[in-house]
């Protein structure tokens, strides 16, 4: 029986301390042989402190067993990152060797066994992100998941046929396979229980390898409400950083612009780096024309008054012309404007908005996004209603953001006769009328029609070109514009008038003639 000294004292990470025979150990590791040979003579035992030791007092223990056991080890899915990184920092090349021979066992391990595998790494993280193991197993994880999509919800254990996979169904119904969004997420909750540096890792892993950007996002949204249950306010601002920084990497298009919202309000509720906040405001503004009202009526920070975050908002229209206006589609840019002039007619009667910051909303999107300013005239109308105590200069300040070019008569008609905007304004709204019916005559005065009009047209054109555009009678110029338009409506109701009544005259001929040939049965 072999006799054993224990002549060495081994404090590892502070949690236990290990008496073991220092000839032993150090004739395996180049570390211990190192640390031992700078004391020599010593009388005394010898005590070696390791505050960073990989996989704590449990890797310790598996590395003086291999030691006592002359260099012999079963390695198994849940030992092999302990004994990599423990073999990597004790200096022991024998082991290694061992450790990098099993990475070819990686493809024969289970579905759980890879998952244990993996979860056991992460506790070894960082030491272990350097390893090839680590590489190998998370490639492993996502051929398995790629292949599953397309065959089988659960890869078990795989052949060794040189693909790599054998899939199987364990415990998954029959009936799930035949649904193809299970087969496309089935892995979700298996990878939940990852922390956020192996998730970013494997995340990394599967862009480079062109996996659905669509299945990505979905899976890091279902990751950020898992973690979210038992996490503490940090933890969620941390998971949320995390996560973003993640779907920055992805193809915006792919990712669920409602989740992105679902995010912001969590997120504003944590604290969340300026940084993280940024890029999640930018991935949002970029998209805004696919969102809605609701999705913009979000709360003001605690300690404003305003009743809604106008700034969030202006953010985000800053975001979404980021490139630059010539950058955005036209169909994208009106959608837009018609989504402002929503939240323009929800914020103006908050009684705490500035004139500046409404005025704001109203010229953060170029003239091109609106064919019609009537809903930014009725917000305009709305809030100078609302803040009736501005001043005349301040009024005329909010009133520029109008275009009364794109005013329909309506909206201009209504505006010459409004008490709440300034003289000023209803003056360009007047000259914005008189514009409109000088082009309108102009037009109709070198016009062509098809066929000769109606005496009466010819009539009411000619009293328009005779009438004087200067005048200042708005009233009368408003009811000669609106004679000219009933006039050419109701040529148009006489025309199918005429068309009517000539049906109906050759229908009553016909029943006439068909008439006179029947007998007559009664006197």
């Amino acid at each position: 029986m072999e006799h054993f000294f224990l002549d060495l004292e081994v404090d590892v990470n502070g949690e236990e301390v290990f008496v073991v025979d220092e000839r032993v150990v150090s004739s395996y590791s180049g570390k211990i042989s190192r640390l031992v040979g700078k004391s020599e003579g010593v009388a005394r035992r010898l005590k070696v402190i390791f505050n960073d030791f990989p996989g704590g007092a449990e890797g310790f223990e598996l590395i003086t067993r291999f030691c006592y056991s002359k260099g012999r080890v079963i390695i198994t899915p849940l030992n092999i990152f302990n004994l990599t990184c423990a073999a990597h920092f004790m200096e022991m090349d024998n082991l290694s060797e061992l450790t990098e021979k099993s990475l070819q066992e990686v493809r024969y391990w289970s579905w759980h066994e890879l998952l244990a595998a993996l979860k056991q790494c992460q506790e070894l993280l960082p030491r272990a992100g350097s390893l090839a193991l680590l590489d190998k197993c998370l490639d492993s994880l996502i051929g398995r998941v790629a292949s599953s999509c397309e065959t089988s919800p659960s890869p078990s254990v795989s052949s060794s046929d040189g693909s790599g996979l054998r899939l199987s169904c364990d415990t998954r119904s029959t009936e799930s396979l035949k649904s193809g969004a299970f087969r496309a997420t089935w892995w979700f909750e298996d990878l939940v229980a990852f922390g956020n540096d192996l998730i970013q890792m494997l995340v990394k892993l599967m862009v480079a390898k062109n996996f659905d950007n669509g299945i990505i996002s979905r899976f890091l949204f279902y990751y950020q409400k898992s973690r979210f249950a038992s996490a503490s306010a940090d933890d969620k601002a941390k998971i949320i950083e995390a996560v973003v920084d993640m779907l920055g990497s992805l193809d915006l298009r792919c990712v669920s612009y409602r989740s992105l919202f679902g995010m912001l309000r969590v997120g504003l509720n944590t604290s969340l780096s300026q940084c993280t906040r940024d890029k999640l405001e930018g991935m949002i503004g970029s998209q805004l024309d696919q969102a809605t009202l609701d999705d913009l009526l979000v709360p003001s920070p605690v300690g404003t008054s305003c009743l809604y975050d106008v700034n969030l908002v202006l953010r985000f229209l800053k975001s979404f012309l980021g490139k630059g206006v010539c950058c955005v589609p036209l169909s994208r840019l009106r959608k837009a404007g018609a989504l402002m002039d929503l939240f323009l007619a929800e914020v103006s009667p908050d009684p705490h908005l500035k004139p500046s910051k409404f005025l704001a909303l109203i010229i953060a999107l170029p003239d091109s996004a609106r064919d019609s300013c009537d809903g930014v005239y009725y917000a305009v109308n709305l809030y100078l209603e609302v803040h009736s105590g501005l001043s005349e200069d301040q009024k005329t300040k909010v009133c520029r953001g109008l275009t009364y070019e794109k005013l329909t008569p309506q909206a201009l008609d209504h505006l010459t006769r409004n008490a709440n905007f300034p003289p000023k304004s209803a003056v360009q709204a007047v000259a914005s009328q008189q514009h409109k019916l000088k082009s309108l005559l102009q037009d109709t005065s070198h016009a062509t029609p098809a066929s000769p009009p109606l005496e009466g047209s010819k009539q009411v054109v000619l009293y328009a070109k005779k009438f004087n555009l200067t005048d200042e009678n708005e009233k009368l110029k408003a009811h000669l514009q609106g004679m000219q338009w009933r006039v050419v409506e109701l040529e148009k109701v006489c025309r199918k008038m005429q068309v009517q009544m000539t049906k109906v005259m050759k229908s009553r001929m016909a029943s006439h003639n068909s008439a006179k040939s029947v007998p007559r049965l009664c006197s």
